[in-house]
């Protein structure tokens, strides 16, 4: 024995055979509930993310019907294909003759709200979007109707282009078409309605670039523009915190121009965009386009743009020609 050490006997303990199973069982139950632990509080933690990103990523779709409740199946059955199913609808309904809207395959909230005009209704709607927490909207017309990837572009562009009023490549629905003479079946539903825009500020009108033009690719560019159409405007809670609610005094057309400029002496970009796609029935809350319904309510709204942003001659101009 090495020098210095004692030896001592001690008797053994002895144990059982089952006595170990039971008492190893017991240890690696105990670790095993460990490791569950461990796991649990991982799992929290990577839902408190998904979570968090699910909110992030959410789109809020906001828009307004007014009686055309018709218009509604093509813009559902859209919605019912989208391949991103993290959105939320918002539907304010001014109609005087309401309908009850059908639930869908998808979060659907409507507010009914006395009808003080679209801009009003927009309001509403993206109002109650953000006490739900919304980050990223997108005001479109019921119209409308698009392919299954319109909920992705729209993200996708959103986050590509921070601080900014982003719209989409628009194509007159088949049949839609104001010059209908014009054009070969081929032609139907690739007939441009916008892609782009611009303010002509000597007589205050908003114009789309690529109107009525067959499209062969000549505006597949991503670009900044002068004007956005309310048709499908996209943007984010930074702009909206920006800009605030749509101003309400438009009953009908011009809030949209009136926007984009606000966006503007902000230092918010306008972007257009064409990934982002969709096909619009115009002007189907006004018994179409040209109609004199339509022509009353563009007039109207046109003057009060005019004396709001035009330069003094144009404000003039649009006075004479209004009265």
């Amino acid at each position: 024995m090495p020098h210095g050490i004692v030896a001592i006997n001690r008797p053994e303990v002895q144990t059982t055979p089952t006595f170990d199973t039971k008492m190893r069982a017991a240890w690696e139950k105990d670790e095993e509930l460990k490791q569950t632990a461990e796991d649990d509080e991982g799992n929290k933690f990577f839902m408190l993310l998904d979570i968090l990103y699910c909110m992030k990523n959410h789109l809020s779709i906001i828009t307004v019907v007014y009686n055309n409740y018709d218009v509604l199946e093509d813009f559902f059955k859209s919605l019912n294909k989208q391949i991103d199913t993290n959105f939320t609808v918002y539907i304010a309904d001014t109609s005087s003759r309401r309908h009850t809207i059908q639930k869908q395959g998808f979060p659907t909230k409507v507010m009914c709200v006395e009808n003080k005009g679209y801009a009003h209704g927009v309001n509403v709607a993206l109002q109650k979007a953000t006490e739900n927490g919304g980050e990223q909207f997108c005001v479109i017309n019921t119209d409308v109707f698009f392919k299954e990837n319109f909920v992705e572009k729209v993200k996708e562009s959103l986050g590509a282009h921070t601080r900014s009023l982003i719209g989409g490549k628009i194509y007159y629905a088949p049949g839609y078409e104001y010059h209908t003479d014009r054009y070969g079946d081929n032609d139907r539903g690739n007939v441009l309605w916008y892609a782009g825009g611009t303010v002509d500020w000597k007589n205050t009108w908003t114009q789309h670039v690529g109107v009525d033009e067959v499209d062969h690719g000549q505006y597949d560019e991503k670009k900044e523009t002068g004007f956005i159409t309310g048709c499908c405007i996209c943007f984010d809670k930074t702009v909206y915190e920006a800009l605030g609610p749509w101003d309400e005094h438009y009953f009908l057309y011009y809030e949209d121009a009136d926007y984009c400029q606000r966006a503007k002496k902000n230092n918010v970009r306008l972007v257009y965009d064409p990934h982002i796609v969709l096909w619009h029935k115009n002007a189907q809350s006004t018994e179409g386009s040209g109609s004199k319904l339509h022509m009353r309510y563009q007039k109207k709204a046109q003057l009060r743009f005019a004396l709001k942003f035009a330069p003094w001659r144009t404000k003039l101009h649009v006075l004479k020609n209004y009265f």
